[in-house]
């Protein structure tokens, strides 16, 4: 249903719908708090998504917004929560006042940013869990505007939820569902339904392995941040507790460790950027799965080696549908590599304030530590505005081989045939990882089917991203030295080949896009179809 349509029934039934005097239960919110975005937005400043709009005193849907991103940031009202680290009637008189002009502009005009369903999501649960705050102080009117309003999101969610957006997007639309449902007054009935509905998208979107339908690592982080505040309400309100939220919840969290490497931080791959550590850190103190996390994870298609303190997690899979391939990238055995407390080799991850140039840049396959051929991805991206920027053609089979060997080493290769179509040959990546976590063997190779033949003259560029905080130095022409701030050193080393150092763009940073380093090895198939490398820790 368009959103035209949805704001079309609105009007018909909004006057029979009766407004609840007062809410019941304001659900926690488990992410950080900034006492500094406080301050600002005392002085009349909202600083979102790396940008600060000075309001001076208007309201700030008057105004020009410095980007999309910081748009939907601030309809979004999760900001409401630095408000907490004030709490005084001033604070809170500055935060209402804001949710009051974007009720008079934005109330009832079911059109642009304001209204995707993605943000009226987030904004029912963000006014809902922070309700104390918005209300602290008010008078009825104000009140009755506010509540009135949350009705009128309720409503609005229901009739969009089933043709929201595949994935995050539409699992957040049934949470905040679900939320509303026992955060205001409902009858049982309608709990219980709201509760089912979150029950069937828990069994569409939580693989058997734990990991997301979208593929992202991050995903299952952002779910948790609204899901376990959820479940907490239920079980404090006594209300019987969706069947699989539980279960789904204690799923996913070897699936979230599974990505998360020594520096805290989770792996960047499919649209996943950097990660606060308290917040991961305040989910991740409600993980009651015990045990290592898992080798590999068969349905959301990842492999891991792990050794002593050494990480490597590889990328072995495809996106699971068209839809769901709007937010994948192109990075199929893309691999990253963590030692001790640093990232050593990495992706180069999504920016997380950066315009959709970035974003789409950030998708190729050259944006992944991985092998490109004649700079091409190994998938392709539509650019059709109808219908958005799906993949369109490239990777469709992954086949996957895990052997252990008899002295400890742990072996993934996987091939892909991405470039098959357009250059007639396949991409095949070996990962070795020895029993001491202290030699991680690599080999690239491209070859032609049987009955086939390549086509033209290809050459490859085997990448390998840097994490900006380790220092790249040349060593030999056929190798180079990674050095962490502690002096942990890894040698990158292949032999025969002429390894190059070269500028590269890091987009995941928390504070924007920045600077970064890259080891770089060309070769021609025709003369070289497969290459080896290593990187190997020296010691102190």
């Amino acid at each position: 249903m368009s959103r035209r349509a949805a704001l079309a029934r609105l009007r018909l039934t909004r006057h029979t719908v009766r407004v609840p005097e007062r809410l019941i239960v304001a659900p926690t919110d488990l992410r950080s708090i900034d006492p500094y975005v406080a301050a600002e937005l005392l002085n009349g400043r909202i600083p979102l998504a790396g940008r600060v709009l000075e309001t001076n005193g208007k309201s700030p849907f008057s105004l020009e917004l410095p980007s999309q991103m910081f748009a939907i940031r601030l309809h979004a009202f999760h900001w409401l929560r630095h408000i907490r680290a004030e709490k005084t009637d001033q604070a809170c008189a500055v935060a209402r006042a804001i949710v009051n002009d974007w009720i008079a502009v934005h109330g009832r005009r079911i059109q642009g940013i304001a209204w995707h369903a993605d943000t009226a999501a987030q904004r029912l649960i963000a006014w809902l869990s922070h309700s104390p705050v918005v209300l602290q102080g008010t008078d009825s009117g104000f009140y009755r505007r506010f509540m009135r309003s949350l009705i009128f999101h309720v409503r609005y969610l229901r009739r969009v939820a089933a043709t929201a957006p595949d994935g995050e997007v539409r699992f957040r639309v049934r949470i905040a569902l679900a939320m509303a449902s026992v955060a205001m007054p409902a009858r049982n009935g309608t709990i219980k339904r709201t509760g089912q509905a979150l029950d069937n998208e828990i069994d569409r979107q939580i693989l058997a392995d734990g990991g997301h339908i979208s593929r992202n690592p991050r995903a299952a982080l952002e779910l948790l941040l609204d899901l376990l505040p959820l479940r907490q309400t239920y079980v404090n309100l006594g209300h019987d507790v969706p069947a699989r939220l539980i279960a789904g919840i204690d799923r996913m969290y070897p699936a979230l460790r599974f990505f998360r490497h020594h520096d805290g931080d989770l792996a960047l791959f499919n649209g996943a950027t950097s990660t606060l550590a308290n917040e991961l850190m305040s989910v991740l103190r409600y993980d009651e799965s015990a045990g290592q996390p898992f080798k590999a994870l068969p349905h959301t298609k990842y492999q891991r080696l792990a050794a002593a303190q050494t990480l490597v997690i590889m990328d072995t899979g495809i996106p699971f549908s068209t839809d769901l391939s709007r937010t994948a990238h192109a990075g199929c055995l893309s691999f990253e590599m963590s030692s001790g407390k640093h990232r050593f080799i990495i992706n180069s991850g999504s920016p997380k304030f950066a315009g959709d140039r970035y974003v789409q840049m950030a998708r190729a396959t050259a944006a992944h530590s991985t092998v490109t051929l004649n700079d091409t991805s190994s998938s392709s991206f539509s650019r059709s505005g109808f219908l958005g920027p799906v993949m369109m053609s490239g990777v469709r089979n992954v086949p996957v081989e895990r052997v252990e060997t008899e002295d400890g080493r742990d072996c993934v290769k996987a091939s892909h045939d991405g470039y098959l179509a357009a250059f007639g040959v396949y991409h095949e990546r070996e990962l070795t990882l020895n029993a001491s976590g202290s030699i991680l063997t690599g080999r690239d190779r491209f070859f032609v089917p049987e009955g086939k033949s390549m086509k033209g003259e290809n050459r490859a560029s085997a990448r390998f991203h840097v994490h900006p905080t380790i220092s790249l130095v040349q060593n030999e022409t056929d190798s180079a030295m990674l050095v962490a701030p502690d002096g942990e050193t890894w040698l990158f080393s292949a032999p025969g080949c002429e390894v190059l150092i070269g500028e590269d763009i890091f987009f995941a940073d928390a504070s924007g896009v920045r600077a970064s380093d890259q080891i770089e090895v060309t070769f021609s198939l025709s003369d070289k179809p497969e290459i080896r490398w290593f990187l190997s820790r020296r010691q102190a």
